[in-house]
């Protein structure tokens, strides 16, 4: 997983920050550049999501066995339900020639930076808390309680993902389409070939 393929692309950021949106707009800018790197759940599908294409769904058993037998670049634990990338999902978009994106959590970005993959960092940031809560609000899926516990998690990935050193890039998301120039701009710099 060295560097026969284009380096990854690591998206780190609070939920609600954007980062789909962004990268939903890279794939549509650039189709044949980049692959997605399809996670392993052991929540349950919610309606919609196809197994494979949304999530890899599995049981914690056998995830849990899995992650024991180093299958995995990175794992968090979110509600009680186990989720990761698998080191054969990275390699199955570098096999056909594709950058990977990996939209992952604070934890998982801490465990990819013990790995050999060698990725480039992105944070997605809002432009503050309050913004934030608003965002998440209007999305009418959380619960009181859930909210809270999203945005304590985001004040933790707020200070984690501003410190020096931790990410290539942060882009403050205030703005999609000037979020997206910054995030293309990064990205057409440093990974596509010219």
């Amino acid at each position: 997983m060295l560097h026969k393929h284009p380096r990854p692309l690591v998206l780190c950021g609070p939920s609600g920050s954007g980062k789909s949106t962004l990268i939903k707009k890279l794939f549509e800018d650039f189709p044949e550049t980049f692959g997605f790197s399809v996670s392993h759940t052991t929540r349950a599908p919610r309606p919609g999501e196809e197994d494979g294409k949304h999530y890899h769904f599995t049981t914690k058993e056998k995830m849990q066995k899995q992650i024991e037998q180093g299958e995995f670049l990175e794992t968090a634990t979110y509600s009680g339900n186990l989720y990761g990338t698998s080191k054969r999902a990275v390699e199955q978009v570098q096999k056909d020639g594709k950058v990977c994106i990996l939209d992952i959590e604070m934890q998982g970005v801490k465990q990819v930076k013990q790995s050999s993959l060698d990725p480039l960092y992105v944070f997605i940031k809002p432009p503050s808390i309050e913004v934030l809560e608003e965002r998440l609000k209007g999305r009418n899926t959380e619960t009181d309680d859930s909210l809270r516990r999203r945005l304590s998690i985001a004040r933790t990935e707020m200070e984690y993902g501003e410190k020096p050193g931790n990410f290539d890039v942060v882009i403050e998301n205030d703005d999609i389409s000037k979020a997206y120039d910054k995030l293309k701009e990064f990205v057409v710099s440093n990974l596509i070939k010219k």
